[in-house]
């Protein structure tokens, strides 16, 4: 859980998807207000259809009736950013504003379009964003709530608004006034608004955010991609060794190692498929195994094995060798967890064997099966 309540931060957004129904924005801010401690955002944001957005702008922006600047008036709330430029209209593939979402193709792209939304709103660490599922088609709240999965952060919330009977789908309830105003529900009937009841539930959520790979939270992203992700650390693993054409790939993604790294990895997955124990990597036996490796992967008349070799060659102890060893360790890990995400990539990682202090613990190896490993040499 975040350090500080999510209405301690400086920037707090509160996210939405709207269809027919544009006073799902007004219940939620109003929900949101009157909860404790209270989440007053500073700004809000819609996702919804062409339709949608006429709707909320008609009914929530305008001078009249403009319930959204009547619910800031009558709450006396401070400044919150609201206005048509935060009115996300989904598109198809063409970039035409979708009028409504019927086909598979306008599902996907609403998919993306979310996870993008959701993605952006949370690269600012100073900002807590809440996301409601209220609004919108049943698809649009699934996958709004599966992107905040993805890339939500501690200080971010879930939630649905529940509103009492028989206020509830009712076109002219947008919230509970503070004074007496009487409208027609949807049965016929007469009721006051001062008395309806508009109360927030939270919903609990996973979150995979640290499980995926950074690229994924920088560039172009669409949900497929990030589901895939997410889940490929509970896939087998596939490594496989490209020597002819000095490639890493795992799990069908290539991996950006440097020569020496592939001659580490490479060492390890061999070890590995001739079924031989950790190696302790400190001394000089090891060393010289390595430079075998060294010599397969770079001219071994070339300058680059001829640094290695000498590098090697000049530590004086066992403490020298590992500390050759230990940055390359480093670099490879790093490589893995920028394609594959730091659950997935944990995976590949070099490990160390046994406790601090035993005799094996300064041991590496490679944690995968000899039949997940696939070295090709031509």
């Amino acid at each position: 859980m975040p350090d500080r309540a999510p209405a301690d931060y400086e920037r707090r957004i509160l996210l939405l998807v709207t269809g027919m129904t544009p006073q799902v924005v007004t219940e939620t801010l109003y929900a949101l207000c009157h909860q404790h401690p209270p989440f007053i955002p500073t700004e809000v944001h819609l996702a919804t259809t062409l339709e949608g957005a006429e709707r909320a702008r008609l009914s929530l922006l305008s001078d009249d009736p403009g319930w959204f600047r009547r619910l800031c008036q009558d709450y006396r709330l401070p400044p919150i950013q609201f206005d048509a430029s935060h009115i996300h209209i989904l598109q198809d593939q063409s970039g035409t504003p979708l009028s409504d979402i019927r086909t598979p193709e306008d599902n996907e792209r609403a998919a993306d379009q979310l996870t993008r939304l959701v993605r952006d709103l949370t690269t600012d660490e100073a900002a807590a964003l809440h996301v409601s599922l209220a609004g919108g088609r049943k698809t649009m709240g699934y996958y709004l709530g599966y992107a905040l999965s993805l890339f939500g952060r501690p200080q971010d919330r879930l939630s649905h608004v529940l509103v009492s009977e028989p206020f509830e789908s009712s076109w002219s309830f947008f919230y509970p006034t503070p004074y007496e105003r009487i409208i027609e529900t949807k049965d016929g009937k007469l009721a006051d608004c001062a008395t309806a009841q508009v109360m927030l539930a939270e919903i609990p959520f996973v979150r995979l955010r640290d499980g995926l790979p950074p690229a994924l939270l920088k560039g172009q992203v669409t949900m497929s991609a990030a589901v895939a992700a997410a889940n490929r650390s509970l896939q087998p693993p596939r490594l496989v060794l490209d020597l002819l054409k000095e490639e890493v790939w795992a799990d069908d993604l290539n991996i950006d190692v440097k020569p020496t790294e592939l001659a580490l990895l490479l060492w390890l997955a061999e070890r590995v498929q001739q079924g031989k124990p950790e190696v302790e990597w400190r001394n000089v036996e090891a060393a010289n195994e390595f430079l075998t490796y060294g010599q397969r992967i770079l001219n071994p008349y070339g300058g680059d094995y001829e640094r290695m070799k000498q590098a090697l060659e000049s530590c004086k102890d066992d403490n020298e060798r590992a500390k050759y060893f230990g940055p390359h360790k480093s670099r490879l890990k790093k490589a893995f967890e920028e394609a594959l995400g730091k659950k997935a990539a944990n995976r590949y990682v070099i490990a160390r064997s046994g406790k601090r202090n035993d005799a094996t613990y300064s041991c590496y190896y490679l944690p995968l099966e000899a039949d997940q490993i696939e070295i090709r040499t031509s």
